[in-house]
């Protein structure tokens, strides 16, 4: 698989994975007193940031990504949802290579 689309798909689950964090997980955690569904997705979701953090280098590499996108990627995934326009993105740009 080249490493744009490697990134893409780790760029959408680690965006997935921040939705759960924030949405499912913290209202479970100081709403029912559940503290336990944190711990869980937030393992989760910082290896998936560490994937996110590899993977957007090998993606420079190959696909020669410029360090503005590298940034403007980075600032997107974290923000709720900012993962699904960073996808539209590198959609277009792996449908113009």
């Amino acid at each position: 698989m080249p490493e744009l689309k490697r990134f893409k798909l780790i760029n959408k689950i680690e965006g997935i994975s921040y939705l759960i964090l924030l949405f499912i997980a913290m209202p479970m955690k100081y709403m029912f007193d559940i503290p336990v569904a944190t711990k869980i997705a937030g393992m989760a979701h910082g290896l998936l940031v560490f994937a996110f953090i590899y993977q957007i280098f090998e993606a420079k590499k190959e696909a020669n990504l410029t360090w503005e996108e590298m940034g403007k990627y980075t600032i997107l995934s974290l923000i709720p949802f900012g993962s699904f326009y960073t996808d539209s993105l590198l959609a277009k740009k792996i449908t113009a290579a």
